[in-house]
């Protein structure tokens, strides 16, 4: 019996792929990727007899099929999704097809749009004296969201935030986070396929959002960061007079 590998490819950026995922492909007699958001340069190291497919067009008993006949051949198999496998994949549906077949399948962790997007525009989602908490999130859609998780009841935090899968509707999650009593002024970085060539990243305000995203197009493959409370104190960490285990503060003192 073989094994499945669901590999985490990134935002878009070949070079972030981790290097076990990309060492997995690289073995893969079977790689079935999501090339609606993956890019084909991730598969570049891919055997030259290894068979490639795009599953953009494939239902879940297609895909299972495929990865099924080539995991009872004995084969690794490479399942490629966008981003990190754990956030807005479909991993768990078809992992638990292959237990159901006595198939064993590891689940190889990637970058999330949310970190890249924080990365490109310098930003960050922590700060020392500020918020210490991430809610990654989305707005209701055709997957509905549990009304305990809407957007107006996770803003009321003040905690930083990135929402995924709202681009067509800038408006609506504008009003919620003023609605769940965010500052209008908070600080919002609209980062568009990031990680692609086209990557683009836009600071602006939950006042102004809806308006940047609707000038720029950003109408899909847009991940919303807002950043409340992002300037604060510097960290304790590298402060000579902070003692930690691997330095005791008493011995710079004057």
């Amino acid at each position: 019996m073989g094994k499945v590998y669901f590999i985490g490819a990134g935002p878009g950026d070949p070079e972030l792929i981790t290097v076990k995922g990309q060492r997995i492909i690289s073995e893969a007699a079977l790689i079935l990727y999501a090339g609606s958001l993956v890019p084909e340069a991730v598969l570049e190291k891919a055997s030259e007899n290894a068979r490639i497919e795009n599953s953009a067009s494939m239902s879940l008993a297609e895909t299972n099929a495929l990865l099924t006949e080539y995991a009872q051949a004995g084969n690794t198999v490479a399942r490629v999704h966008t981003g990190d496998p754990a956030l807005y994949g479909a991993v768990q549906e078809q992992a638990e097809l292959l237990a159901q077949a006595g198939i064993e399948y590891e689940i190889i962790p990637g970058v999330t749009s949310a970190c890249a997007a924080a990365a490109a525009s310098g930003s960050s989602f922590t700060v020392p004296g500020g918020t210490q908490t991430l809610i990654l999130t989305r707005m209701a859609g055709r997957t509905p969201v549990p009304e305990e998780e809407s957007i107006k009841v996770l803003a009321a935090h003040k905690t930083a935030m990135a929402v995924y899968l709202s681009a067509s509707r800038p408006e609506d999650l504008r009003a919620e986070l003023l609605a769940g009593g965010l500052d209008p002024e908070t600080k919002v970085v609209l980062g568009y396929r990031i990680g692609w060539p086209e990557e683009k990243s836009v600071v602006t305000t939950i006042e102004n959002m809806a308006v940047e995203t609707v000038k720029h197009g950003f109408n899909r493959q847009t991940v919303f960061l807002i950043l409340p409370k992002e300037v604060a104190a510097a960290s304790k960490l590298y402060d000579s007079g902070f003692t930690h285990m691997f330095r005791d503060a008493s011995e710079n003192k004057e």
